[in-house]
């Protein structure tokens, strides 16, 4: 017994020496909970709809009207309203818009003379719960022209809502496919990069780095890119392979393939210069563990690789935009999803480039080459 006893106390004070897996253990639960709580089935609001309205009748301006309504009770919609549809069209292809409803001329006249009064809803398919939620938000409102306000029980169908998808159909095990690029990114640079280094920090074998003549920028960087190389391949092959299985084709071949290997290079670099950032320092392999599931659920689930941005609450969405995982899911999704080259995602590529190069400059300066 004493000596069970002896193995208990030592085990618990190796525990009370880390405070570092103390304070996770307390932290990483209440963070699932906050963040996963926000992440998945929240409500939508705010999602960018255009309107480009080329009638100035009474019963355009009711639908108007109705949606503004929405607008300001719901908040489901953040309604711009533009004179050239080309633009309006133009700006759901570019991401600036989720939707972008036309009202034609000869509206108003239709629906005085019930002659199938048609409105055109031009809708960024790519992304399925923001696309049906716009839909049956824009559907409802205009079922009710004829009313003074939105009733909460549909009326008959009086005006037909001409739902025109920009892109080809992707259900919803398609749309997962970045999502699970990105995993495999993730999971690469927590077993390469800098988790070698802690391990040999951990084994005592980090001292061949120390007593050769290298720098600290080259040990990172040689660290870095054999990390790129491991997970790039294990990226590509785990990309390929849900490409097979959920059925997702090649629109544009190489030129496709050429952006998608780009985009993928420059997040696991991001990664990878931002684990050295956050383990450069860190001793021991359990600590490696720990924050592993912390940034997991931190970076991974705010992205909207599985469930939109637009659903988040304010303080996720201000995250969203200086999370690197969110820009890469947004490039993936724009070149296999909307037929995008790099021009289109030149903004997620440039945040990608200055992320990293700023991550790379942190890693450097902060890795301590001494024992």
């Amino acid at each position: 017994m004493i000596r069970l006893l002896a193995i208990i106390e030592r085990d618990i004070k190796k525990f009370l020496r880390n405070p570092v897996v103390i304070m996770m253990s307390l932290v990483m639960p209440l963070l699932y909970l906050v963040i996963l709580g926000n992440s998945f089935q929240g409500k939508f609001k705010g999602i960018p709809v255009v309107v480009v309205n080329q009638d100035p009748g009474a019963y355009a301006s009711r639908v108007i009207e109705n949606l503004r309504a929405i607008e300001a009770g719901a908040k489901t919609f953040s309604l711009v309203q533009l004179k050239d549809r080309g633009a309006a069209v133009q700006g759901v292809r570019n991401g600036i818009y989720k939707a972008a409803l036309l009202i034609p001329p000869d509206f108003t006249k239709r629906v005085v003379l019930n002659k199938k009064p048609e409105l055109g809803l031009f809708i960024d398919n790519t992304d399925n719960i923001s696309a049906e939620t716009i839909r049956s938000a824009i559907d409802g409102s205009i079922r009710a022209v004829r009313q003074e306000y939105t009733p909460v029980r549909e009326m008959p169908d009086e005006i037909y809502l001409r739902g025109i998808d920009l892109y080809g159909m992707v259900d919803y095990y398609q749309s997962l496919v970045p999502g699970v690029v990105i995993m495999a990114i993730f999971m690469g640079t927590m077993t390469s990069g800098v988790f070698n280094l802690v391990m040999d920090r951990f084994l005592g074998t980090n001292e061949s780095y120390l007593l050769a003549p290298i720098s600290r920028g080259v040990i990172v960087l040689g660290l870095i890119i054999s990390g790129l190389i491991i997970t790039t391949i294990t990226a590509l092959a785990v990309f390929g392979i849900s490409m097979l299985i959920t059925g997702i084709p090649f629109l544009r071949g190489l030129d496709q393939g050429i952006s998608i290997f780009l985009i993928v290079i420059l997040t696991t670099m991001a990664l990878l210069s931002m684990m050295f950032v956050f383990l450069g320092r860190a001793n021991h392999p359990r600590v490696v563990g720990i924050f592993s599931g912390f940034l997991n659920v931190i970076f991974f689930f705010p992205s909207g690789a599985v469930y939109p941005i637009e659903s988040f609450p304010n303080w996720l969405k201000a995250f969203s935009k200086i999370n690197p995982e969110a820009y890469a899911v947004h490039a993936l999704k724009s070149i296999l999803f909307k037929n995008a080259g790099l021009k289109v995602v030149s903004g997620d590529v440039i945040f990608l480039i200055v992320f990293t190069a700023l991550m790379m400059g942190l890693a450097i300066t902060t890795f301590k080459r001494t024992l």
